[in-house]
C-alpha cells in the first residue's frame, strides 16, 4: 500500500468533497465493482486503499450510473451509521 502523508489525504479529500456532480464525465469515473480492496485488513487500512484506489472517493459508478456520496457534520452519526440508514431507507 503506497503512503500518504496526512496533509496530502486531507488535500485530496477536500478537493473531491467539492466536485460538482454536473463537471463529471461518467467515462473518466472509477465503477465501483473494479475496485478491489483487501477485506482481512483493518478498517481503517481498507478506507485508507479505498480513498488512494479511486480518483475520487465521493464519486464513483454503479452499474453505469453516477453516484455522489456526502457524510453529515453531524458528530453523533459514524460513516456506518449514515449508510445503514441509508440501506434501510432503500429497502424499507
Amino acid at each position: 500500500m503506497n503512503k500518504y502523508s496526512i496533509e496530502e489525504l486531507k488535500e485530496k479529500l477536500e478537493r473531491c468533497r467539492n466536485v460538482n456532480l454536473d463537471d463529471v464525465k461518467l467515462e473518466e469515473v472509477d465503477e465501483i465493482t473494479d475496485i478491489k480492496i483487501d477485506r482481512r485488513k483493518p478498517s481503517e487500512e481498507r478506507i485508507l486503499d479505498f480513498i488512494m484506489k479511486t480518483k475520487n472517493p465521493y464519486i464513483f459508478k454503479v452499474n453505469g450510473k453516477l453516484v455522489k456520496i456526502s457524510f453529515s457534520k453531524n458528530t453523533d452519526l459514524t460513516a456506518d451509521d449514515c449508510l445503514t440508514k441509508v440501506l434501510e431507507n432503500l429497502y424499507r
